[in-house]
């Protein structure tokens, strides 16, 4: 086929973001760490979020582009086979969507096209990610109250892993408490449900675990408002950083990272193509 023949490029990886206008340096941190990891793959950022990238325009005077855009300019330069790594923790609606716009690329483009799992997708990952977590967040005699952004609906394709991390939270460690921002048991319609179960286990200081990737809106905003209702009856505060960045986050995690740097691979292993060679 003739048009296979400007299909010369090796491989490229697309980081597949919502974004975030205050923490947008934490994708393009990791952006440098999947570089490091592949020096041979040529890496590109997007962002579904149509918000952060007008602001980032306007504000910053940055210019970046949603997914399809992004696979677009892709295709156009002749990259054989590409890599949309599913920045999220689960694979619900923002994941899911991901999935269609790759699948219609799938159609019209001759590139061999993947994507890789959400952050929390297996339970290998998942059951491990969250028992390493708890135990650098846990304090002595504090209730951890760990808040899951959610999604609005119920029926949603992978609410099973959201599901999943709140009963196995609760199940490791009787200190652990859930609930979301969004989705089902959203904290400010049962917090009087949570501040008595909290109670009755006789704790008088909780910190709050956002379980979100990075400190933006949801954490400025939902985080302080949580801890602020919560300081009515106990000694509140939102959990200090696990790393060196002034707020709690969940991309900067060394365990973050390594799962999608394993996914990526995982994701060029199925399309028949190595972690540090290729052949042509």
């Amino acid at each position: 086929m003739k048009r296979f023949r400007h299909y010369n490029r090796k491989r490229a990886i697309v980081l597949a973001c919502f974004g975030s206008v205050i923490e947008q340096q934490k994708y393009l941190d990791l952006e440098a760490k999947v570089k490091e990891e592949y020096p041979d793959c040529e890496v590109f950022t997007s962002f579904s979020s149509r918000m952060v990238i007008k602001l980032l325009k306007k504000k910053k005077k940055e210019i970046y582009k949603n997914l399809p855009q992004t696979l677009a300019d892709v295709d156009m330069q002749g990259y054989k086979h590409v890599v949309v790594v599913s920045v999220n923790i689960y694979p619900t609606d923002e994941h899911e969507f991901l999935k269609k716009i790759v699948d219609g690329f799938k159609h019209f483009s001759l590139a061999n096209l993947g994507i890789t799992n959400a952050l929390l997708t297996t339970t290998k990952d998942t059951t491990s990610y969250l028992k390493n977590l708890n135990e650098q967040v846990s304090k002595e005699d504090t209730a951890n109250l760990y808040i899951i952004h959610g999604t609005p609906k119920l029926n949603t394709v992978g609410i099973d892993s959201i599901s999943y991390t709140s009963d196995l939270l609760e199940m490791i460690d009787e200190r652990n408490f859930a609930c979301s921002l969004e989705g089902a048991f959203p904290y400010f319609a049962i917090n009087d449900a949570i501040k008595q179960k909290i109670k009755s286990k006789g704790f008088k200081k909780v910190q709050v675990v956002p379980l979100l990737l990075v400190s933006g809106n949801h954490y400025i905003k939902d985080m302080f408002e949580i801890k602020d209702d919560l300081s009515d009856e106990f000694e509140s505060f939102i959990a200090p950083s696990l790393t060196q960045s002034e707020n709690f986050n969940l991309l900067e995690l060394p365990q973050t990272q390594e799962i999608f740097i394993k996914n990526i691979k995982e994701s060029f292993k199925m399309l028949g193509i190595s972690h540090k060679t290729m052949t042509y």
